[in-house]
């Protein structure tokens, strides 16, 4: 399990579910927050090979996780896992809404019902929805909740994933507006926007050309990684760190995009 040299205390012993966590971004949070001392909740849907290895690594490593499988466009399955989780881990203090996927490219003259259907239940309407289960339980002592979105919310996507974009930036709209909400009962919502970022996402939705054109618009002039990610993220859960923060969406991009 990958170490990292900043212990950051008031993460340790909270109870973190993690949609998406068996590969990229999810993946790499799920190791970050065990080392911290948090019990995490390995979401997956079709990757169960991936999410049981996972499992070990943390668990040989001396950290704690559950497995936690559901299909996150099934709001009943979602709101299940949600449950389940923490009953099991004994609490839920922060749920991490990470699922998502372009789920394939597709011109918006080419777009039907039933494909923009699964664009938006993947990754809008599940960030709703699993927020919605984990409110009275983050509720009980104040927590977080921190949404992925995209540089794509902001540009409007590439060709082909402009839907995806879309669904993105409704992600960033609805961290905002919870924030607001939630924030008179000591929950703090915030989300995070990866760039181009070297995981199986990108190796399944562009091919080569696609991400040499996506390079050539990054200054730092490379792909990111999912490890440089993650102290965004843990520095959003942590009220020690970023206990102001409400409502804001931070940019991990190389500069791709600075708004």
């Amino acid at each position: 399990m990958a170490q990292t040299s900043l212990f950051i205390p008031d993460l340790a012993g909270k109870c973190v579910l993690i949609t998406g966590a068996s590969t990229g971004i999810g993946a790499a949070l799920a190791r970050a927050f065990a080392t911290q001392g948090a019990t995490v909740g390995l979401h997956f849907n079709a990757s169960m090979g991936a999410a049981n290895a996972l499992l070990t690594e943390i668990t040989e490593a001396g950290g704690k996780a559950l497995l936690c499988h559901a299909d996150v466009t099934d709001s009943e399955e979602v709101r299940r896992m949600v449950s389940v989780f923490a009953e099991d881990a004994g609490g839920l203090h922060g749920l991490i809404n990470n699922a998502g996927a372009m789920v394939g490219r597709r011109r918006y003259e080419e777009m039907d019902d039933a494909f923009y259907d699964s664009v938006m239940d993947l990754n809008a309407r599940s960030v709703v929805i699993a927020s919605q289960a984990a409110i009275p339980h983050l509720k009980k002592e104040g927590g977080f909740i921190i949404n992925t979105t995209s540089v794509a919310a902001r540009n409007g996507a590439s060709l082909g994933a402009g839907i995806y974009g879309s669904a993105k930036a409704f992600v960033s709209n609805v961290t905002r507006g919870m924030a607001k909400e939630l924030i008179p009962f000591g929950i703090r919502v915030n989300a995070v926007s990866p760039g181009v970022i070297d995981t199986p996402f990108q190796e399944r939705y562009s091919n080569e050309a696609q991400i040499a054109t996506a390079v050539a618009m990054i200054p730092m002039g490379r792909l990111g990684t999912a490890e440089e990610c993650v102290g965004t993220y843990l520095f959003l859960a942590s009220a020690h760190l970023s206990g102001y923060i409400i409502g804001q969406t931070i940019e991990v991009n190389g500069g791709q995009l600075m708004p």
